[in-house]
């Protein structure tokens, strides 16, 4: 059987995927599949710079606000719901571009997931007890070390998700992170296009800042202050949540929180980078190109050709 080809929309946040995404599908007779693993709780609207109301009624969207935000959507929920989605849009002859922030599970759909990592009831304990004593940044610093990669992707206080790693690393001696995927082994059945959106660091910093000033002036603090109560701990885990109900609990000034969402949002970019930088097949594309929609186009139409 040929491989199914797509075409996938990365770069850090704030680097413009969306509106390429939805660009590329325009022209190629695609769909969008979003990678951004905050991106399919319903009603994290502002928070999670979801495509708006115009641009979903562009192109059709999968995997965005699928789940309420009490629920959870771990790596292999999304995978699944990936996978279903990649089946119905070849089934229909429809392009697949896949557009998204959360560069594991861009990975994951690429390669496709290992077997599951082993438990211990026992260790599990241990560790749930050495979490209550020594607090969460001390557990979250010893699998800073261990697994920088995933440590990165999770918070101090995402007892549940340290302690798995953790037990995990005590039971293998391997990070978590590498029993997500087979660890570079590109699945044989796709044949993706890697686009990626490159920007000078100031420039896209100056960019984050602005997202931000926009979501906080679209009302990201009523958006917190309505689902704050209803957030589930993975959702809780999503940029400017956190830092908001800081706020809402007196724990800061309304500009503090803001500041803290943009340094949190850099950081994140930051993260994006790291993951991308072992990818070597990704094409880089110049984001303030003004030709950018049409060079994207021009690969991505050859890319296609090329498999047909």
């Amino acid at each position: 059987m040929r491989p199914l080809p797509l075409i996938v929309v990365l770069g850090p946040t704030a680097a413009g995927k969306t509106a390429l995404a939805i660009d590329l599908a325009l022209r190629l007779g695609g769909e969008v599949i979003s990678a951004d693993a905050m991106a399919v709780y319903r009603d994290m609207d502002i928070g999670t710079a979801k495509p708006d109301a115009t641009q979903l009624a562009q192109v059709p969207h999968h995997l965005v606000s699928v789940f309420p935000p009490e629920d959870r959507c771990d790596l292999q929920r999304w995978a699944d719901l990936a996978e279903a989605a990649l089946a119905d849009l070849h089934a229909r002859g429809r392009v697949p571009i896949v557009a998204g922030g959360s560069p594991l599970y861009v990975k994951a759909l690429l390669e496709g997931l290992s077997a599951g990592a082993p438990r211990d009831p026992a260790v599990r304990a241990a560790l749930d007890a050495r979490y209550a004593m020594e607090g969460g940044p001390a557990l979250h610093a010893e699998l800073a070390r261990v697994d920088p990669a995933y440590a990165n992707q999770r918070h101090p206080n995402d007892q549940r998700r340290i302690v798995r790693a953790l037990e995990v690393h005590a039971l293998t001696g391997r990070p978590y992170s590498a029993f997500h995927t087979t660890d570079g082994i590109r699945r044989p059945d796709l044949r993706p296009l890697l686009l990626g959106l490159a920007w000078d660091k100031e420039v896209l910093h100056r960019r984050i800042d602005q997202r931000v000033r926009q979501m906080f002036a679209a009302g990201l603090v009523d958006e917190v202050r309505h689902l704050r109560q209803r957030l589930s701990p993975e959702a809780m885990q999503a940029v400017g949540y956190k830092e908001v109900t800081a706020h809402l609990d007196g724990c800061c000034s309304l500009d503090a929180a803001r500041d803290q969402v943009a340094l949190a949002t850099r950081h994140l970019a930051k993260h994006q980078a790291t993951w991308y930088r072992r990818w070597p097949d990704i094409t880089w594309l110049p984001g303030d190109d003004p030709a950018l929609a049409d060079r994207a186009h021009t690969l991505a139409a050859a890319h296609l050709v090329a498999g047909g």
